[in-house]
This record gives C-alpha cells, sequence and structure tokens, in this order.
C-alpha cells in the first residue's frame, strides 16, 4: 500500500506543479494576445485603402507595365516563398497546419525564406533551399518586416524569381486560425481576401472605381512609390495575423492544457482515495481475523 499510494501522492503533485505552469502560461498569451489581436484587427482598414488606391492608381495610369513589380512573368522557372511561423513552441498544431501547406510547391523549382525560428528549424530539417531567414522579435516592427519583403521584391526584381508567395496563418478568430499561402509578386487584382479574416474576400477595384482621386505629380509617379509600399505593408500585416493566430492559439493550447492537468488530478486522487480504501479494508480484515484465531 506503501509503495502504491507514494506514487500517485507524486504524481498528483507533478501534476499540479504542471498545471500551475501552463495556468501561468495561459495568463501571458491571454495578455500578448489581446496586444497582437488589435494590432492586426487595426492594420486591416489601412491595407484595404492602401488596395483600393493602388487599384485607382492602376486603372488611372492605364497598363500594368507602368511598374515592373506588377508584370507577370510569361513563365514561372523559379517561385520563392516567404514562410511567416513562430520563433517558439506550445502553440497547438499552428506550425505543422501552415507545414503541410508547403508540400504543394515543387522543391526543385522553390527558394524559401523564413520568418520565425521554427520555419527556419522545418526548411532545414527537410533539406529544403532556404535563401534567407529572418528573426521573429517579440515587438516586431515594421522596419524590420521591410528587410524580409525587400529581400525578396530584390530577388524579384533581379529576375531570380519569377514569382513570390507568402506562407502564413490568417487570423480569424480565438480558436479559428487558417493558413494561407497567397502570391504578392507580382502585384495583380490587389485582392485582400487574405487580409480580411472572416469577413471574407472581396476585390477593392470595384470600389476604388467609385472614388474620385486626384493624383499629383501623376498617377504613374504615384503609383511608383506607393507599389512598394504596398509590398511591404502586405507582409507586415501578414505578420501581424500570424503573430495574432500564434499568440491566440498558445491561450488555447495552455488553456487545455490546464484542463487536462485538472481532470488528471481528479483521476489520480480518486485513483488514491480507492487504493487507500482497499489498504484499510484488507487491514481491518487482517486483525477481525487474527482475533478470531486468537478467540
Amino acid at each position: 500500500m506503501g509503495a502504491n499510494t507514494r506514487d500517485i501522492r507524486r504524481r498528483i503533485k507533478s501534476v499540479k506543479n504542471t498545471s500551475q505552469i501552463t495556468k501561468a502560461m495561459q495568463m501571458v498569451a491571454a495578455a500578448k494576445m489581446r496586444k497582437a489581436q488589435m494590432r492586426a484587427l487595426n492594420g486591416r482598414p489601412y491595407a484595404e485603402n492602401l488596395s483600393k488606391m493602388l487599384a485607382a492608381l492602376a486603372q488611372a495610369g492605364g497598363s500594368t507595365e507602368l511598374h515592373p513589380l506588377l508584370q507577370e512573368r510569361p513563365e514561372v522557372k523559379r517561385e520563392l516563398v516567404l514562410v511567416i511561423a513562430t520563433d517558439k513552441g506550445l502553440c497547438g498544431a499552428l506550425n505543422t497546419n501552415l507545414f503541410r501547406e508547403l508540400g504543394k510547391f515543387d522543391p526543385a523549382k522553390t527558394t524559401f525564406v523564413s520568418i520565425g525560428r521554427k520555419a527556419a528549424q522545418f526548411l532545414s530539417r527537410m533539406k529544403r533551399d532556404l535563401g534567407a531567414e529572418f528573426e521573429l522579435k517579440e515587438a516586431f516592427t515594421f522596419l524590420e518586416s521591410k528587410q524580409a519583403s525587400k529581400f525578396v521584391m530584390d530577388k524579384f526584381l533581379a529576375g531570380e524569381v519569377d514569382k513570390v508567395s507568402v506562407a502564413f496563418t490568417d487570423f480569424i478568430s480565438t480558436i479559428n486560425q487558417k493558413p494561407t499561402i497567397t502570391t504578392i509578386l507580382p502585384v495583380q487584382n490587389f485582392e485582400l481576401s487574405e487580409l480580411e479574416g472572416e469577413q471574407g474576400s472581396k476585390k477593392v477595384e470595384a470600389a476604388a472605381s467609385t472614388v474620385d482621386y486626384i493624383f499629383e505629380p501623376s498617377a504613374s509617379a504615384v503609383l511608383e512609390g506607393l507599389v512598394p509600399h504596398y509590398v511591404h505593408f502586405a507582409v507586415y500585416q501578414m505578420v501581424l495575423e500570424s503573430r495574432a493566430s500564434e499568440h491566440s492559439a498558445r491561450m488555447v493550447a495552455m488553456k487545455n492544457a490546464t484542463d487536462n492537468a485538472k481532470q488528471l488530478i481528479k483521476d489520480l486522487t480518486l485513483q488514491y482515495n480507492k487504493v487507500r480504501q482497499a489498504a484499510i479494508t484488507t487491514e481491518l480484515l487482517e486483525i477481525t481475523t487474527a482475533q478470531m484465531a486468537l478467540g
């Protein structure tokens, strides 16, 4: 009895310690989640209006040949994929679901660029062509995001790749995050379906046609400067979406771990009481039998 109950007590104590850790991590993730969600949601209106203006510029300026980032290559010989994952784990199947989507790309014709340590580790483990890797710091800024977006734009403009896609996790709600792959280069259609979450997809071209813009000095000059900024901010918004998804998934994962620990403690306590009761009953029977034997 002693050894058995002692083992159960030890397990109960261990699970209680684990539940305290997961509860603390849940509270931290919840605080970070609220901030990350607000940053992602606040960035969507700006991204949408930026797309509307870009659509109006394309219409006013005429052909998409005005800017090299708008030109579609006749043949995609090589593609670059920017993978936005996390630096840390303990966020459920968030990264696993995203990495599963990377199987759609031909390794022989694809170069990968990672944002987040987990993405770099996965691509290295799978022996993929990793062109560059960027760290995803806790306070990831627009300036740091521009380093990654500038790298992929330079590759596209130099003709080293003919298409650039981004693999990220789109934030829909606290309990729903969707792995998404979207093309950012060449810039086409100015569609924000990837950045609108549960609002659904819509093209901003129609919305842009209802607004009469006046461009100074000219539509082509404004387009020249706005297209790179559009790509920079699109990548940054996807990082914000991924960060909101990460903290939401981690909060849910830690909550589930805490709930499972509490249930396990209940089960172990019940088992401990049963073993202890059985041992007491056995001892009582042994004492009664001994008394009867002594007569």
